[in-house]
């Protein structure tokens, strides 16, 4: 199974009063979900579930690849690293899930699955990390595919 986690590209700063949840893009942050959409298009596969927060910021960074995907509210800032390993299936389902979310979330998800000593990665806004899982001698192994972040583009 590969799990590409995307946190959602550059937004407005939060302001006090504000709701979080809709926040949009900055054009900065339009600029780096076309970018990385574009590289992601690319690279997964067509049949690829892709499972997007419900945040306004999330929804247009995916936008931004064209395909179809799943709204889950599970996904909101805050969520735990359980809820969002069981919405991907992971490490069980079958091809490649691709998750638009949040930190600290996504950066707690790689460290787990990746065995880090820290309890949360860095990951910047619009970059992506690629996690492999696979079975191997009787073993889940968990390893890094690619990080890729929108700077580089």
């Amino acid at each position: 199974m590969d799990l590409v986690l995307w946190r959602h590209a550059e937004a407005q700063d939060w302001v006090e009063g504000c709701d979080d949840m809709a926040r949009t893009l900055t054009s900065r942050g339009e600029k780096q979900a076309a970018r990385m959409a574009k590289w992601l298009d690319r690279q997964i596969p067509d049949t690829a579930r892709i499972l997007v927060s419900p945040a306004r910021r999330s929804d247009q960074t995916v936008r931004a690849l064209g395909r179809k995907y799943k709204v889950k509210a599970e996904l909101a800032p805050g969520c735990s690293v359980a809820q969002l390993l069981e919405l991907a299936q992971w490490p069980n389902a079958k091809g490649t899930v691709l998750v638009v979310g949040h930190q600290p979330t996504l950066g707690q998800t790689i460290s787990q699955l990746i065995g880090l000593s820290v309890n949360e990665c860095a990951v910047k806004k619009g970059a992506v990390w690629w996690l492999r899982n696979r079975e191997h001698a009787e073993r889940s192994q968990t390893f890094v595919v690619a990080v890729q972040s929108p700077e580089v583009l």
